[in-house]
Order: structure tokens, then sequence, then C-alpha cells
């Protein structure tokens, strides 16, 4: 009689433990923590970037050079400077002595043909290319651009490494090599990635397109190859944002599409060509439609015109707002600057501007940019 009474006492005392410990059934309880309940990993996506990129690597790396440069500077000694002195020692006998800069380079073709930064060779009296396989010899300018900061140079090696130069586009995000000769280190690469494309308006250069890139750009990279995951030349590396000196993550590089076309017109005319009117312009922001009175924020201010110009022959005035030239919209100072550049000398085309209130459409022709002219910031 004591075993039936005790057996259901001993089933529902096993049942309630199963449920006490089982938090699942019990009401109130997750059966998973809301931390563990993340959506699953995503598949890989098609095309993912390769572990290595040594094959790149061997690919671009020899093409790319180092550029080393030389100029005679004629020194005295500085405590003759005072007349006092020189009453005592004379005049001094001025010497002569060699400075050497670092740069890199990249050749683009089997005839010799170098791309490099116009910074790295200007004012330099002798230059000398020396390969990845060790090879020395002089190179000679075949013309330069300083309003890209571009410069061709040409050696006359046999069996050269040429870097292919990329035909599509690139994107934010797509990853990217950095060759070239930091510091004088000896031949150097860096990874990252694409940061942002079609960069202007940094005031570096007159005609800005820039590729900013987070791979490591410093000294000594100047003139050397940014290059996609196949080896192929997606840019020149020039210039670096940084307040110490050193790579900070902000790199830039002229983007081969424009690189192409400078060296294209220095091989074929020794210059580039390029589109002109004769204006000042600067982009317009709040507080300038503000200064002038503009009824609109957007578009580009004609800031001055060059008497007897392009513009000025075409009935363009001071104070005009810019809103599209050649049928294309302009919002800011440096597009249009590259806008017009772009256009052939001679080819007129209609200029849509608002002055006051009223939209008017002018015909300009556009002439060429003057040979001696220099780059002075936004104005073209």
């Amino acid at each position: 009689m004591r075993l039936r009474i005790a057996l259901p006492w001993l089933l529902l005392a096993i049942v309630l433990a199963f449920v006490l410990t089982r938090p699942g059934l019990w009401p109130g309880h997750d059966t998973v923590p809301p931390t563990l309940s993340a959506p699953r990993p995503l598949p890989p996506v098609a095309g993912s970037g390769p572990v290595s990129y040594a094959d790149a690597v061997q690919t671009a790396a020899p093409a790319v050079v180092n550029i080393f440069t030389t100029q005679k500077v004629r020194l005295t000694n500085p405590f003759l400077a005072d007349p006092f002195l020189r009453r005592f020692f004379g005049e001094g006998v001025p010497e002569d002595r060699m400075e050497a800069s670092l740069g890199s380079g990249v050749i683009v073709s089997p005839e010799g043909y170098v791309l490099t930064n116009n910074h790295v060779v200007a004012q330099a009296d002798e230059i000398v290319v020396k390969l990845q396989d060790g090879r020395e010899t002089r190179a000679r300018v075949i013309g330069t651009d300083p309003g890209t900061d571009l410069a061709l140079l040409r050696i006359g090696l046999d069996k050269l490494p040429v870097l292919p130069l990329r035909d599509g586009p690139m994107q934010v995000g797509d990853v990217v090599l950095a060759i070239g000769n930091p510091f004088g280190v000896g031949q150097t690469v860096t990874q990252g990635i694409i940061s942002a494309v079609g960069r202007q308006g940094l005031g570096i250069n007159t005609y800005e397109d820039f590729i900013q890139t987070d791979a490591a750009i410093n000294p000594g990279n100047s003139g050397g190859a940014l290059i996609d995951v196949s080896g192929n030349l997606v840019g020149i590396n020039s210039a670096i944002y940084s307040q110490s000196g050193g790579s900070m993550g902000i790199g830039f590089a002229i983007p081969v599409t424009l690189a192409r076309t400078v060296m294209q017109s220095l091989i074929k005319d020794g210059r580039v060509v390029r589109g002109w009117m004769g204006i000042e312009v600067r982009t317009l922001d709040p507080q300038l439609a503000a200064h002038i009175d503009a009824p609109t924020q957007k578009g580009v201010a004609i800031a001055g015109l060059l008497r007897g110009g392009p513009a000025y022959s075409g009935g363009l005035e001071p104070g005009d707002i810019l809103l599209r030239i050649a049928d294309k919209p302009v919002e800011k100072a440096a597009q249009a600057i590259n806008l017009i550049a772009s256009i052939k000398p001679g080819t007129e085309v209609p200029v849509l501007v608002l002055r006051g209130k009223q939209e008017m459409e002018l015909k300009v022709k556009i002439g060429e940019r003057p040979a001696d002219e220099l780059p002075r910031g936004p104005g073209r």
C-alpha cells in the first residue's frame, strides 16, 4: 500500500525536476539567449581577393624604377655675407656641390618611356634611372606637365620590363598596391584599398582628378606605381596628406587615364595642349552667394576675366555664374577648370550663365592655354 502511494509522488518529482532544468519549456524563458540570435554569415562573394598578391607584384615590380637626380648648387661661406668679416678674410671661393634627390618612376612602353612626377625631376641637371635588375642609365626628359605634376622620361636600354596600363575604372573598396622606394630603403610594396576617386580642389595641382588610397605612400614613393591585384598600372603616386611627414593613410595618385592622355600629348607635341577661356573662377557656396546677392547657391562664379580672352570676347562678365559649359553642368571650380581644359582649342561651345536673375546662353570659342602660363590655382 505504501509503495502504491509513493510511486505517483516519485513520478511527479521527476517531471517537475525535468521542467525546471529546461528553460526553454518554462514560460517566460527564451530557448536561445538574444546575444546568440545573430543572422548567419553570408557566403563568400564571387571574385573575392586572393590570399597573396605575389603574382601581381612579380608582374609589376620590375617595371618600377628608382630615379636619382643631381643638381649643381653654388655655395659660399655664409659668414662671408658679413661685410666686416670680408675685410679680414676676403670674398671667399664659391664651391660647387652635387645634391641628389630620390623618387620613383614607371616604365610604360618597350621604347623606354618612363612616367614619373614633375616634382621629382624639376630643375635637375642630370637624371639617372636604376632598374630592379641592377641596370643604371641616364634618362632624358621628353616633356613635363606641371599642371598635373607629371613628367615623361626616356631611357635607352633594351629588353625592358613594361607595366601594362589598366583600361577599366577603379571603384571605392578595390584593393591596390603601391610600389616605390620610400626613404631610399629600397623597393617596397604596401597594400590598401581605393578610399575615394575623383578627388578635386585639394590645391595640390592645377588639374586634379586624384585617386585616394590608404596604401602607405611615403617620401621616395613619388612617381611610383599604384597597381591593381592583377598587376596593372592604376595610377602614379603623387602626394600624401601628413602632419608628420610620413604616411597617415591618406595618399593621392594620378589616375592612369589622365596619365595616359598627358603622356600621349608629350610624345606627340612635347607639351600638353589644353583649352582655355581666360577666366578666374570660384565655387559658389552660401557665403559667396550671399556676398554677391546670387539667387542660387549652385554653380561657379566668375571672379575675373582676361581682357581680350575667349570668355571676354564671348560676352561673359565678372559676377556671372557658370551653370553649364558645352552642355555639361558645372558645380565646382575644379570641375570647370578640368572641363575647359579637355575641350579642343578652336571649338565653339555654348556656355549657360546666370546674370542677375536671368539665364543667358552665350557662345565662347575656346582658346589654347598659353604655354608660358604657370599653375596659379583655380583659374583658367
